[in-house]
């Protein structure tokens, strides 16, 4: 065994145990562990705290397995066993020091009940043998998958990741297969918090068999699809859409108040991303002030349709008491309008500068909306309170349930144009301008009026979610429009897949719609999106969701730079040699 030791790579293996380590202690410290242990994946066989130090092993592992230089996979099994003792043994002197320096006094969460967590109850050296032998285990396990062809491991990772998700919607997953009569379902499932252990058995084998059929035939299908004729291939993509648009229309239905509210207000984001999608995913103009045509959008509709009004009524001299559906269009306009304003000046500007440029413009705008010279006009720091919602008929938009039919309507509408702009000559235009200005211009591109309709239309569809966001909320405040809301709407498309329109939809629900359900754990939220932005840049760095176009240019970029994901090493390997000769 030493000697297999000694032949292996054993210092590159205990500086990712080190690693590991230092994140196991971070996540600890900082409260995670302790807080997601309040969650049971599988219900009294292992809760969220303990399934992200178990996740952190595994990876552990598997970047241990390929960073290997060994010949033999026996030696990278033990590196990856040795990686995950150090994990534990970095754990356990945490144990250790939390009583022995008092460290509850700087950092709040090393409480009794996380070393209670970390030890699994126990004390002594029966805690540091359990420490180091789950340790080495979870390790070697995330070696062995690694080990497997791609198809094993990705159905295995897509099992654990589905059995993980359901678990952790136990609660909103029980209302929807109550209100639909599954009782039966409901009951051997779930137990009392998360999955049953049949239910977890039985999920996993159920992703782990369709991911295997579908990795097997998923090229068949899709020769199969491409090889039918245009006519056939429309049929299909509507057929689709006509059995998906009904279900998602019966969702608020089935949901309570607080699902529908937060799918509306994924919604909202969506509808932004599919904007921004359009200027960033397609134009290749990086735009950082995005926020702005939101703020435009959600102000305008305050300023035409609150009745709050005079100096004795509300925080704003005058208003026209528009109604919601007066006030739409033109909140639209002037969102266009300012796009095709901040167009016109950085239309010579390119690359980190535009970002720069369109950054100060969106905090210009924020400033301009607590500022004390506008303070009579859109209500400064006070805002603008009873905006005006939508009526048709005896419905009113103004309860969870309404507005996600129309914020869903408004998505189908933004879906529609991206598509059709997507496959349009101004579509490819915007491609074109993306991969590389100089090139387009001289193919006879116009610049100017191709950068110009990528602002507009994006700051379009940022106008509307910011209208529609300003009557579901029923009053605006500058707090609402800073810059972070630019940065989570560009790491919605980054997470989906820059320039895919199903990947922003991905993305939405990645990004927000999980936090959001899972609202006791909002604090963690920003940790845990650089965590996944981490991960996703290591694994798929083209996106969950990816364009196929900009997939395959970003694995050919990556080949020729001696840096293909891991999934594609073995295909683009060839590929510098090639373009060497």
């Amino acid at each position: 065994m030493l000697k297999r030791l000694q032949a292996s790579n054993w210092y590159s293996a205990l500086q990712m145990g080190l690693l590991g380590g230092i994140i196991a202690i971070l996540v600890s410290l900082v409260g995670m562990v302790e807080e997601f242990s309040l969650r049971d994946i599988v219900f009294n066989v292992i809760d969220m705290g303990q399934t992200i130090l178990l996740m952190i092993l595994v990876l552990i592992g598997n970047f241990t397995y390929r960073r290997s230089q060994s010949a033999r996979s026996l030696n990278k099994w033990l590196e990856a066993a040795l990686a995950g003792a150090v994990v534990g043994l970095m754990l356990w002197l945490l144990v250790l020091l939390i009583p022995a320096l008092n460290m509850r006094a700087v950092f709040l969460n090393a409480s009794p009940r996380l070393i209670q967590i970390l030890t699994f109850g126990n004390e002594g050296v029966i805690a540091l043998v359990l420490m180091l032998v789950v340790g080495g285990i979870g390790s070697l396990a995330g070696a062995v998958i690694q080990t497997l062809p791609s198809r094993y491991s990705n159905a295995i990772f897509q099992g654990i990741i589905w059995v993980a998700l359901i678990g952790l919607l136990q609660e909103l997953l029980q209302v929807i297969l109550t209100t639909l009569g599954a009782h039966g379902a409901t009951n051997w499932l779930f137990g009392d918090k998360g999955l049953s252990v049949v239910g977890a058995v039985v999920i996993f084998g159920v992703v782990l068999a369709l991911t295997l059929y579908r990795s097997g035939n998923r090229t068949t299908l899709q020769a199969r699809i491409k090889a039918l004729p245009p006519a056939s291939q429309w049929a299909i993509r509507w057929i689709s859409f006509a059995v998906a648009i009904p279900l998602v229309w019966i969702l608020p239905t089935i949901l309570t108040t607080y699902p529908t509210d937060v799918a509306n207000s994924v919604g909202l984001y969506i509808l932004m991303g599919l904007g921004l999608n359009i200027v960033v995913g397609f134009a290749g103009l990086l735009d950082l002030g995005y926020v702005a045509f939101f703020a435009i959008g959600a102000y305008v509709m305050g300023v035409l349709t609150t009745t709050a009004t005079g100096p004795n009524a509300g925080q704003i001299v005058w208003g026209p008491q528009f109604t919601f559906w007066e006030a739409l269009p033109i909140s639209v306009f002037a969102a266009v309008m300012a796009g095709v304003f901040l167009g016109i000046p950085v239309l010579n500007i390119r690359g980190d500068y535009l970002a720069i440029v369109t950054l100060g413009f969106g905090e210009i705008i924020r400033i301009m909306a607590g500022s004390d010279f506008l303070k009579p006009y859109i209500g400064g720091s006070q805002g603008i309170v009873e905006v005006g919602v939508g009526q048709i008929g005896p419905m009113f938009f103004n309860s969870p349930r309404t507005l996600f039919y129309l914020i869903f309507l408004c998505i189908l509408l933004a879906f529609f144009i991206s598509t059709r702009l997507r496959d349009s000559r101004i579509g490819r235009a915007w491609k074109a301008l993306r991969e590389d200005e100089d090139v387009a211009q001289a193919m006879g591109i116009h610049l100017v009026s191709t950068k110009l309709m990528a602002f507009a239309t994006g700051a379009a569809m940022a106008g509307l979610s910011g209208a529609i966001f300003a009557s579901k909320i029923g009053s605006i405040y500058p707090h609402s429009f800073k810059l972070l809301v630019s940065i989570n709407v560009l790491a919605l498309i980054i997470v989906g897949g820059m320039g895919s329109i199903p990947g922003v939809f991905v993305g939405g629900l990645l990004v927000f719609g999980l936090p959001e359900l899972l609202r006791e754990f909002s604090e963690y939220r920003l940790l845990v999106y650089g965590a996944l932005l981490v991960v996703m840049m290591l694994t798929k760095p083209e996106g969950f969701m990816p364009e196929a176009t900009r997939q395959q240019e970003l694995h050919d970029a990556m080949s020729e730079g001696g840096a293909a994901p891991p999934e594609s090493a073995p295909k683009l390997a060839k590929s510098p040699a090639k373009s060497g000769s």
